[in-house]
């Protein structure tokens, strides 16, 4: 499967995906563990892609979401940002609220 069909296939059959580097519970960089962290807050399950282990999908995702960096958060099928946007959305409560209210 090439490495588009392989991002939209893990984007339609999760609610939630966060591609990062390295794993929740062994981040490779400081974005990426703050980005774990928060979801992890919010206590809803995540789909995590480590793109460090992925290489087809780092080089290909920034094209297929027009957004330059790592980690990037998807939600709903929709490009939420990356670590300044999720830390932002967590501090107002807007990132709670749009994961609590999945498939409503």
């Amino acid at each position: 499967m090439d490495a588009i069909k392989k991002i939209k296939s893990q984007i339609e059959e999760n609610d939630i995906v966060l591609y990062m580097k390295g794993t929740p519970t062994k981040p490779s960089c400081g974005f990426s563990s703050k980005a774990a962290e928060i979801l992890t807050k919010c206590k809803k399950k995540f789909f995590y892609v480590d793109v460090l282990e992925n290489p087809d999908i780092r080089t290909a995702l920034p094209e297929f979401s027009n957004w330059p960096t790592f980690p990037q958060l998807w939600v709903n099928k929709t490009l939420v940002g990356g670590c300044s946007i999720i830390v932002k959305m967590f501090e107002s409560g807007e990132l709670q609220n749009l994961v609590n209210n999945i498939n409503k």
